[in-house]
């Protein structure tokens, strides 16, 4: 009955994803990409997955380009293909060529959008496709002494318009082109149309579609998160990067600092990335925030049912002691809590005896992200917190984890040890280890 996934695996999944679905619901995405994901293999992937998400109630606005139609076109008619600074030199031949293949391109993307075939992702499906003059254009000028021409960058967005389409329903399509209020038509960069879109309209995610599977390291490895800050300081010295995220970045960080809550750079060339990167906790790919992702803080009474989804596991593996929804309820003061986009990903808490000796406990951290060094991160936060009310020795019990206790500075206890309130509770059927460590 089920080929790839079991009953149980596939449940599993399914109840992995509806807290995404719960929080995209309403919510407003900018997804861009150029000719070339149009022009690949997965271009009918990626509109099931677009329909889908519009399916799942997200508000969604499709920015596209057609530089390799664009291309395309010259070479048939003979004509040269001039770029400068970034920008497209567009006489009136060049033009001519750009309003024809983005009109192609735009043809291709509404009729990917709209097919509602048996067997398919797609069937049944209702969602409207809409365009139209969203997009006040301006002129580029002259830079570095060369007439841009019919080039131009964007003037204004009509917020309105976009936000009463997304209102009722129905999926936004723009375009690489633009006019200008005397009747001219400009060729815009993609990118840039996606970067003033996404901020106009309040976006809550800009994501765009990639030559590579996001940002990388000089040595190739995927540097699944970045700031904004840390993405200028890349740029200055990234000779690596694809022309994509050459161009995207900078738009990237534009949109970071104006308020776009998260941008994403994933891959056109895999399939599913794009729902990978939304509904997975690993992703698919880079999210440049405008601040870090990761917040460590003390707990707060609204976190409790995200303590007992991280816990729960912990405690069932007896790697934890069990703790009531209640008694986390009243103790909830005594915990820190690591927060990684939204989610408790992990905790610790300090419980003290006497006027100095005091215990570290509840320590956990979600398996996904103890890579990221959490568990070092809480247990100095714990320490600070100790030492901030006197406490001059911090001790742990443990079953699993003696030797992480170990190598930070802990040294092992006997049961005589423990502060005498301690000492009469002390489960014995557990034979936890017991670790101290001086302040």
């Amino acid at each position: 009955m089920y080929d790839a996934l079991s009953a149980a695996q596939f449940a599993s999944l399914f109840r992995s994803v509806a807290p995404y679905i719960n929080l995209f619901r309403g919510r407003t995405f900018v997804l861009a990409f150029g000719g070339k994901a149009i022009s690949g293999p997965f271009a009918h992937t990626l509109a099931y997955d677009a329909n889908l998400l519009a399916a799942l109630g997200v508000r969604l606005v499709l920015v596209h380009g057609a530089r390799p139609q664009i291309e395309e076109e010259l070479r048939e008619k003979g004509l040269e293909s001039r770029i400068h600074a970034g920008y497209r030199v567009t006489d009136a031949a060049t033009l001519d060529c750009a309003i024809d293949a983005v009109g192609s391109v735009y043809l291709e993307i509404e009729a990917l959008l709209s097919q509602g075939l048996p067997d398919t992702p797609m069937a049944n499906s209702k969602i409207r496709v809409v365009t139209g003059n969203f997009i006040t254009a301006k002129p580029v000028g002259v830079i570095d002494g060369v007439d841009m021409q019919y080039a131009g960058t964007v003037r204004k967005i009509d917020v309105e318009g976009i936000r009463a389409q997304l209102g009722i329903g129905n999926i936004v399509v723009l375009s690489c082109m633009g006019s200008s209020p005397t009747g001219e038509t400009f060729n815009l960069a993609m990118e840039e149309v996606a970067e003033a879109t996404a901020i106009a309209i309040g976006a809550d995610k800009l994501i765009f579609l990639t030559d590579s599977q996001g940002v990388t390291d000089r040595d190739g490895n995927l540097l699944d998160e970045l700031t904004a800050a840390t993405v200028e300081r890349l740029l200055r010295e990234a000779d690596w990067l694809s022309p994509d995220l050459k161009r995207y970045l900078p738009c990237a960080v534009r949109a970071s600092h104006a308020g776009v809550g998260r941008v994403h750079l994933i891959s056109f060339n895999e399939d599913g990335t794009l729902l990978l990167e939304l509904f997975s906790r690993d992703g698919a790919g880079t999210i440049i925030t405008r601040e870090s992702l990761e917040i460590l803080r003390d707990a707060r009474a609204d976190d409790i049912s995200g303590l007992v989804a991280l816990i729960q596991p912990l405690e069932e593996s007896g790697a934890l002691v069990r703790r009531s929804r209640e008694l986390l309820e009243r103790e909830i003061t005594r915990f820190s809590v690591v927060e990684h986009d939204g989610m408790i990903v992990g905790c610790a808490a300090l419980y003290p005896y006497d006027h100095d000796q005091a215990e570290l406990a509840c320590v956990a951290v979600h398996p996904q992200y103890r890579r990221l060094g959490y568990g070092e991160q809480l247990m100095r936060r714990i320490e600070t917190r100790a030492r901030a009310v006197g406490i001059r020795q911090l001790f742990v019990l443990t079953t699993l984890t003696a030797h992480w206790f170990r190598e930070r500075g802990f040294v092992e206890k006997a049961p005589a040890d423990l502060p005498e309130e301690k000492r009469l509770v002390y489960n014995l059927q557990r034979r936890s280890k017991i670790f101290a460590k001086t302040l």
